[in-house]
């Protein structure tokens, strides 16, 4: 299982985005060797907006079937997630280290996931998860 944050999500949606090769790339790979890519609901959102703002509707809408058809697995968040969200967002006030980025966190703690597929390597380099010394990021 690897958690999928908002930036590859978006680039790789978005044809002209720096990094959609590289994301395009990795998606592929991960989806040959048959990884499950969760999403947290957060980050769905965050990219719905963020697709929708730079892509329009029909990308928007394409992701969207994504997430229906199993492409990745969409991940609630629970009552206990959403307390560890709002610590990170505590602990990490001077960073700052958002909502969004937390429940990338919390949801990788509850699952025990250790790898992590984002392009902000800044805040998943920096955060401690507590059932590991630090996430392995992808892409590679």
């Amino acid at each position: 299982m690897i958690i999928v944050d908002t930036g590859p999500l978006v680039a790789a949606t978005i044809s002209d985005d720096a990094d959609h090769e590289r994301c395009v790339g990795e998606f592929k790979r991960l989806h040959d060797a048959r990884r499950e890519l969760l999403i947290p609901s957060f980050v769905a959102a965050e990219v719905c907006y963020m697709i929708s703002r730079f892509g329009g509707a029909a990308p928007e809408a394409a992701f969207l079937h994504a997430l229906e058809s199993d492409v990745f697995t969409l991940v609630e968040l629970t009552k206990p997630d959403l307390s560890r969200v709002a610590a990170l967002v505590e602990r990490y006030a001077d960073f700052p280290l958002g909502a969004v980025d937390a429940s990338v966190v919390a949801v990788a703690e509850r699952l025990k996931v250790t790898k992590v597929f984002t392009l902000d390597v800044r805040h998943f380099a920096a955060v401690r998860p507590v059932h590991v010394p630090a996430f392995t990021l992808l892409p590679r």
